[in-house]
């Protein structure tokens, strides 16, 4: 059996973080769906810009 492809690898470690991060979402005390891991996580500078225009 040929080693897996290092894109193979890559969607596996990808569908492995958005359970991960699933997880954690229920882990914290909010309320999830299986869905959630499938939905696209946000990138930092999506996150950089929801958080700056936070006041505190």
């Amino acid at each position: 059996m040929p080693p897996p492809s290092l894109q193979t690898k890559k969607e596996y470690y990808a569908k492995v973080r958005r359970s991960n991060y699933a997880a954690s979402l229920r882990l914290a005390g909010f309320d999830s769906t299986p869905l959630d891991a499938e939905r696209p996580l946000p990138t930092r500078e999506e996150l950089l810009k929801i958080y700056r225009n936070k006041e505190v």
